[in-house]
């Protein structure tokens, strides 16, 4: 007979790996997870809005964004690191508009100047599975 003990260490064992690896990506919040360079600045049921201040250098931890747009206030050089492994690099301009569709990634500032930007999430509407709109 198996102590129970050590069917309990077997189960932590299989089942930690596990539920790591099922975990869904999408569940870093990237004003948790990148504290330091986002903050939330306004949420309620339809949006939340984050400001984003990237210092030259500065990689930021993988996170996950709903639907959401970017509003440019200072620019620069970028590299993307996508959840696939794909990565890319662009120019953000000062006064760009960006709408992005849900993704998992980090982004690496590559210039030599701070970024800085506001992101809208665009959250569902209650009982509708749809994004919300104005």
């Amino acid at each position: 007979m198996v102590p129970i003990r050590s069917l309990i260490i077997l189960a932590i064992t299989v089942a930690l790996p596990v539920g790591l690896w099922v975990t869904p990506a999408y569940a870093q919040d990237p004003a948790v997870v990148n504290s330091k360079t986002i903050r939330v600045r306004f949420e309620n049921d339809r949006v939340r809005v984050l400001e984003a201040i990237l210092p030259p250098g500065t990689k930021e931890q993988v996170h996950s964004h709903p639907a959401y747009v970017i509003y440019v206030l200072a620019g620069g050089r970028y590299r993307n690191y996508a959840a696939d492994g794909k990565i890319t690099e662009g120019t953000f301009q000062t006064g760009d508009v960006i709408y992005r569709d849900p993704l998992t990634h980090a982004a690496e500032n590559i210039g030599d100047k701070p970024m800085h930007m506001i992101l809208v999430e665009l959250k569902r509407e209650a009982g509708t599975g749809t994004s919300a709109r104005p």
